[in-house]
């Protein structure tokens, strides 16, 4: 009687349709990463809008006011709410990414993830000081002296509505990029280690030694 052995085969790749990775895919997938991304972004902008406290003002003059109190929370408040809603969103895009994109055509899409996650978190700036913005400037310029007005949101104290931020707001900006990259790449970098380890297990197994056919009397 003999008895033979057989190997196992070497263990799969992580991720489905890695072999189905194509340029055209890749494309698709990165243009996919960035449309979401700026969505989330102008969502998470609203949402900044919504639930972040606004600083009190009074009319002193035709087009003039001032913070009623100078030594109010509702500027720091607003900052850490936008890095809240960042951190959150930059987690989406980031968790989103690879499991639509990342692990199926592998990790060209990555970039779009960042590009995309720094986007949203300018899409989300933008749009978060616009909310209130015009009402706020017209009220400005015709209520009488004395009047109480909630002031537009503008994170790190710059109240310009250009696409691009001031240096000061950039680290607030940076939490979007920040949080989606961390995620995606922690992700890409453990199931990169297991797979290695994986092959390591298998090259050691095929390095075993293996007994010979045994021949009976």
């Amino acid at each position: 009687m003999s008895a033979t052995h057989r190997r196992s085969s070497p263990p799969s790749r992580h991720g489905r349709g890695r072999s189905s990775a194509s340029p055209a895919g890749n494309l698709v997938g990165s243009l996919a990463i960035l449309l979401a991304s700026g969505l989330l972004g102008l969502a998470g902008g609203m949402a900044w809008a919504a639930f972040a406290p606004r600083a009190l003002y009074v009319v002193i003059a035709r087009g003039s006011a001032d913070v009623v109190n100078p030594e109010t929370t509702a500027f720091i408040a607003g900052d850490a709410w936008f890095c809240l809603i960042g951190v959150i969103g930059g987690l989406i895009i980031g968790l989103g990414g690879y499991l639509f994109v990342v692990r199926r055509y592998g990790p060209a899409p990555m970039a779009a993830i960042g590009v995309g996650s720094l986007g949203a978190g300018l899409a989300a700036r933008w749009i978060g000081q616009r909310q209130g913005l015009g009402r706020f400037d017209r009220l400005l310029l015709t209520t009488h002296h004395g009047m109480l007005l909630r002031a537009p949101l503008a994170l790190a104290g710059d109240a310009s509505t250009a696409v691009l931020p001031a240096r000061g707001s950039f680290p607030a900006v940076a939490f979007w990029p920040l949080a989606a990259c961390a995620i995606s790449g922690g992700i890409v970098l453990v199931v990169t280690m297991r797979e290695r380890r994986a092959a390591r297990l298998y090259a050691d197994r095929l390095t075993e030694p293996r007994f010979g056919t045994y021949q009976g009397p």
